[in-house]
């Protein structure tokens, strides 16, 4: 039996996680990012040679680095028939079988997250199953979200995913089970389940609720449990379909202090990528926190508006380099860059904790700018609710006063309370896990009984937060 190497190559930033399989000479990718130059060194350091690159399905949450890749190596690009492309590609369908070396790809139809999704079951010489490439079909613990295409096929997306999630389940309980999505994707429908180890098609009939609920129990858990996705989204689909160009890693031209005035005068974005409470600290007036991490994509991708020029600052040069390719593997292109903290006169705001909320003596406004989910889970008593992807075109209807703004954890605090001071509002972020609001006293009403009172969102009064008023302009 021929030894047969699976190599993850995992993107944190967007949740995801690509694929390299090699029986020692020949190899092939699944779902490779945009930036090949990783998939190509892995192939480079085991010597190996990409003849074939598949595609579980044309993907909405990264333009995809297949077409370059497929291009780069002379190897064969293996999309479903049925989508339609503007580029050429070999189309495979269900029931396909594809040899690469001694390894065996048979091709699955498993329409769920798309209507065209497919996934892909690796055998070794011997014929035995030795794993599934599942793409956003059968994830640990969950599945694919299936609104992506919108909102009215989701019920019947959500049908063929469990049928979909049965199929795959039918192979052999040892295979091990590769997703594409669900690392903290929003493509992945619920939470999942941590699987540091990976997982098998065993271990997903036992877990995954596609495969212990019946059909009217799993769409409907699904559909419940469907919140927005980052506006980006809409823009990779399509240019997916067209066929994304090689990521440009080109450094950002430099640009000096008073130029990132002169930009940010002019409307441009300057995100600044240093930790959020030394942003908070002291950051150029105007420009606005986006700290590098996971979170940076997700968040400064879903606000950025389309074709707004963008700048990165106040990271160092490493830094600024890292996040230039994060946001290249969903098109954002960085105009230009100042590494390096910045000069001249700084803006300030205040940092607390729910703590510090609890003993505000005078009146003010707390923004919650979680998602619908979050908020319906629990949020504090009178809190005004606007998700923060929504804040920059709702800016004008907060209530004037000071606002403590917070989130889940603190990042999407920081966004918010940048975009807020940016404003010219009076603000103060709240960096604490939402957890701990209950615990320092403050009133936090919880479940989803909370779902039939979402239309009105009370301005908050800290001291004591039993009393507000409504402020009827805020709505879902």
């Amino acid at each position: 039996m021929t030894r047969i190497d699976i190599v993850t190559i995992a993107t944190p930033s967007l949740g995801d996680r690509s694929y390299l399989a090699t029986d020692g000479q020949h190899a092939f990718v699944v779902d490779p990012q945009r930036d090949i130059d990783r998939v190509l060194a892995a192939a480079a350091t085991r010597g190996v040679t990409i003849s074939h690159v598949f595609e579980t399905h044309i993907h909405n949450d990264y333009l995809t680095g297949g077409l370059a890749l497929a291009r780069a190596t002379g190897a064969a690009y293996h999309v479903n028939a049925a989508d339609q492309v503007a580029f050429g590609r070999t189309g495979v369908t269900d029931g396909d079988l594809v040899p690469v070396g001694t390894m065996l790809v048979r091709v699955m139809a498993t329409p769920g997250h798309t209507f065209t999704h497919l996934a892909y079951a690796l055998e070794d010489d011997t014929g035995r199953v030795r794993a599934v490439f599942t793409g956003g079909s059968l994830l640990y613990g969950a599945t694919g979200r299936t609104d992506l295409l919108g909102a009215e096929h989701a019920p019947a997306l959500a049908a063929a995913q469990h049928a979909s999630a049965r199929r795959l389940a039918t192979l052999p309980g040892h295979a091990g089970v590769l997703p594409t999505h669900g690392f903290g994707s929003f493509c992945a429908a619920g939470p999942g389940r941590p699987a540091p180890d990976g997982s098998t098609i065993a271990g997903e009939r036992q877990h995954n609720p596609a495969l212990t609920q019946d059909l009217d129990s799993y769409v409907a858990g699904l559909l419940a449990g469907l919140d927005e996705f980052p506006a980006y989204y809409a823009r990779m689909g399509p240019a997916n379909a067209a066929g994304p160009a090689p990521a440009d890693l080109t450094p950002p031209a430099p640009v000096s202090a008073a130029g990132l005035s002169r930009r940010i005068h002019a409307g441009d974005w300057v995100a600044d990528l240093r930790h959020r409470l030394v942003f908070a600290a002291g950051h150029l007036p105007g420009s606005l926190s986006f700290e590098h991490g996971d979170n940076l994509v997700a968040n400064l991708g879903w606000l950025l508006p389309p074709g707004t020029p963008l700048i990165l600052t106040g990271g160092d040069l490493e830094q600024v380099t890292r996040a230039q390719r994060d946001l290249a593997r969903i098109g954002v292109q960085v105009a230009s860059a100042a590494p390096g903290p910045p000069d001249g006169s700084l803006a300030r705001y205040p940092v607390a904790d729910f703590a510090g909320l609890a003993a505000v003596q005078h009146p003010v406004t707390v923004l919650d700018v979680r998602r619908r989910l979050e908020w319906a889970a629990g949020h504090i008593a009178g809190a005004v609710h606007i998700p923060l992807h929504h804040l920059p075109a709702r800016l004008g209807d907060l209530p004037p006063g000071p606002l403590w703004v917070h989130c889940q954890a603190g990042y999407r605090a920081s966004v918010a309370a940048s975009l807020l001071h940016a404003a010219g509002r009076q603000v103060t972020a709240i960096d604490d896990e939402f957890g701990r609001a209950a615990l320092a006293g403050l009133p936090v009403l919880a479940g989803p009984a909370r779902l039939a009172s979402l239309g009105h969102h009370p301005q908050v009064r800290a001291a004591p937060l039993g009393r507000s008023r409504q402020h009827d302009a805020l709505r879902i």
